[in-house]
């Protein structure tokens, strides 16, 4: 592991190849799984601050949920999550012409509508941070639906902190990156 400031990032991190194919999977990472996307404290507040921007791009079961229990919730470990719709799609999603499924926020965001991309957890995808007392890990996390992101970052040859250098930037900074990038070319070295 590679201690930045107060992170801890798993060798996979800088090792392991990743390019999302959304081509091939169409999405399926903000369907599956069995909570919403995690949300930090204040992405609560904006999810709420820009639901009447994004509200008509949602769907009709998404509008339902959240007019009963919010934009988000509290799920198992305490932290909370984005909304869901019959137990795993998250209701900030929509689908394009060829049944690819898609963010409303990053749409509304990319029509210069709101100024949130979207939250930071789903733009860090295959990276999970864990914040422990003194620390947040920063690990790689391996998901089947994400086999062909995997294969296509084999080919590609692209390491995932490179795939993901604009959301850690937004999250850690650019001298934290720039502290990765020179720790990943040393661990290669």
């Amino acid at each position: 592991m590679i201690q930045i400031d107060d992170t801890i990032v798993s060798f996979d991190v800088i090792e392991e190849k990743f390019c999302c194919d959304i081509a091939q999977c169409l999405g399926q990472c903000c369907i599956d799984g069995d909570a919403g996307a995690p949300l930090e404290t204040d992405e609560v507040q904006i999810l709420q601050e820009i639901l009447p921007v994004i509200w008509n791009d949602l769907s009709k079961k998404s509008q339902k949920v959240i007019k009963k229990q919010g934009v988000s919730y509290i799920d198992e470990e305490n932290e909370p999550v984005t909304s869901i719709v019959d137990g795993g799609e998250c209701v900030f999603t929509y689908f394009d012409e060829k049944g690819v499924c898609k963010c409303v926020i990053e749409k509304a965001y990319k029509e210069s509508k709101i100024d949130f991309y979207k939250p930071i957890s789903c733009h860090l995808y295959p990276i999970r941070l864990a914040k422990y007392n003194n620390f947040t890990a920063v690990n790689y996390h391996v998901w089947s639906v994400c086999h062909a992101a995997r294969t296509t970052g084999c080919s590609a040859e692209l390491p995932v902190y490179q795939f993901l250098k604009e959301p850690l930037i937004r999250k850690f900074g650019n001298e934290w990156f720039e502290q990765l990038e020179i720790a990943a070319k040393y661990h290669k070295g």
